[in-house]
């Protein structure tokens, strides 16, 4: 009998390094082996060289980073990847010039979040937000909250200067438990403005991790899962 070919994903990374490495170490962890070889091949660029999306979209002079997205995703396709993945939020701003690159799949990860949302909070009315404010400027979850009758609710301008900070520390390398301690202090003030459930939209964020005073959906877990259930169980 003749062994079907597990699929090998491909993942557009490097936006940041930090976060592509947290998606690797998150597939490794949810994969059920028992050896190397039980475990997911992943064909990475982990590109940091992809052009600032905060250049692009929220001081709107820098370069387009789609063409060098499309160009990452053809060469993933050359390399044998059987459908990519872009571990970023904001970069699924360019998902279309993606797909439109290849001929394979990718994965839409903003979609993959919605879903769970309506599956596990779908009566939740106020949908916290944790993201760059890329995010918050290009309505990237706003349209399909408003299909499930959702508002999304962004910290005030003072804490989304400081979860925006945080999230170029982490693009530093620089993780801490201060880090962590202000991070909580942002949770805490949607949470007191009466959120219940956030999505972590942000994958610098998800790579911090760590307890949150708020029921979450984490954008970086909802991809690896989705990318362990189209290898192992689709």
């Amino acid at each position: 009998m003749t062994q079907t070919r597990e699929k090998i994903v491909g993942i557009i990374g490097g936006m940041g390094p930090e976060a592509t490495v947290d998606l690797m170490q998150r597939i490794i962890r949810l994969t059920p082996a028992t050896d190397d070889k039980d475990h997911i091949r992943c064909i990475v660029d982990n590109n940091p060289k992809v052009p600032s999306r905060i250049k692009a979209i929220i001081e709107g002079d820098g370069e387009d980073p789609g063409p060098v997205m499309a160009d990452m995703a053809r060469r993933l396709e050359t390399w044998g990847a059987d459908f990519l993945v872009i571990p970023c939020n904001t970069a699924h701003y360019y998902y279309d010039a993606v797909q439109q690159a290849v001929t394979i799949p990718v994965v839409n990860m903003v979609d993959r979040v919605v879903e769970q949302l309506k599956t596990r909070f779908g009566k939740e009315k106020k949908i916290g937000m944790l993201a760059s404010p890329a995010v918050a400027i290009i309505q990237l979850y706003t349209r399909r909250f408003e299909m499930l009758g959702m508002t999304e609710v962004w910290p005030d301008a003072e804490h989304q200067d400081l979860l925006f900070s945080i999230i170029r520390q982490v693009k530093t390398g620089r993780i801490s438990p201060d880090l962590h301690r202000q991070y909580v202090q942002v949770c805490d003030h949607l949470r007191n403005d009466g959120v219940r459930v956030a999505i972590v939209a942000c994958t610098e964020l998800s790579a911090l991790g760590g307890d949150l005073p708020l029921d979450t959906i984490d954008a970086s877990q909802v991809l690896a899962e989705e990318i362990v259930r189209i290898v192992k169980h689709a």
